[in-house]
């Protein structure tokens, strides 16, 4: 797999957790600690996570 797959894949799971995170009710540690592993993996390869927020 290289980088370009990586970071794909990586976007797509970060976008995941934001669907799912604005359709929780009520608090979800682990759900937090994903999306905080995720930005760190996106971080990591230079990508900006701003646009990526979910609404």
């Amino acid at each position: 797999m290289n980088e370009k797959e990586i970071i794909d894949i990586s976007i797509r799971t970060y976008c995941n957790l934001q669907r799912i995170k604005k359709f929780e009710k009520g608090e979800n540690p682990e759900l937090e600690y994903q999306l905080r592993e995720a930005k760190a993996k996106l971080a990591l390869y230079g990508v900006n996570i701003q646009d990526l927020e979910y609404e």
